[in-house]
């Protein structure tokens, strides 16, 4: 657990911070993110995701829970000023973009490396078809085989690790 936490704890404050706005807030989810991993540590199965990935996933949940039960207590509002609790607001909405780009990442990790680099070349990069295909040395109809079926496999995988909706 020293190991995860050294490896992974400041990224896990960091989008505890900004989802909750406040540091000591964030302090406290990050202590409950590892609390919750040890004792569900043997419920993480290395075939369905990295350690990252499993800890932002239980992350996600404890922030959730940490923004649903200031909603629960009204009182707490009347503590912070109007900016605090917008900046708040706008935090929650941060947190499922960097989520969601974790999970990408990962996905895009378990693809084969033609799949892969069709992918991250076409979509992530927004690179054209004939550039990305005379850089790779295939014809372009190869390359559009390639991102057809690498968007298939991505759905895949990210079925199999539970986020493809």
């Amino acid at each position: 657990m020293r190991a995860a936490y050294a490896a992974h704890g400041a990224e896990l404050y960091r989008l505890a911070l900004r989802s909750l706005r406040d540091p000591a807030a964030a302090e406290d989810a990050v202590q409950e993110t590892f609390l919750r991993a040890w004792r569900a540590r043997s419920t993480h199965d290395p075939a369905r995701g990295s350690l990252r990935t499993w800890l932002f996933g239980i992350a996600r949940h404890v922030v959730v829970d940490a923004q649903r039960a200031r909603a629960a207590r009204p009182w707490l509002s009347q503590l912070a000023d109007h900016e605090t609790l917008q900046e708040g607001a706008e935090g929650r909405d941060r947190l499922d973009p960097v989520l969601r780009r974790i999970l990408v990442e990962e996905a895009l990790r378990r693809l084969g490396e033609d799949h892969r680099t069709a992918l991250v070349e076409t979509y992530l990069a927004d690179r054209p078809y004939p550039e990305v295909a005379a850089r790779l040395g295939v014809p372009e109809s190869t390359l559009r085989s390639r991102v057809f079926y690498g968007l298939k496999a991505l759905r895949v995988v990210m079925e199999e690790m539970e986020v493809a909706s």
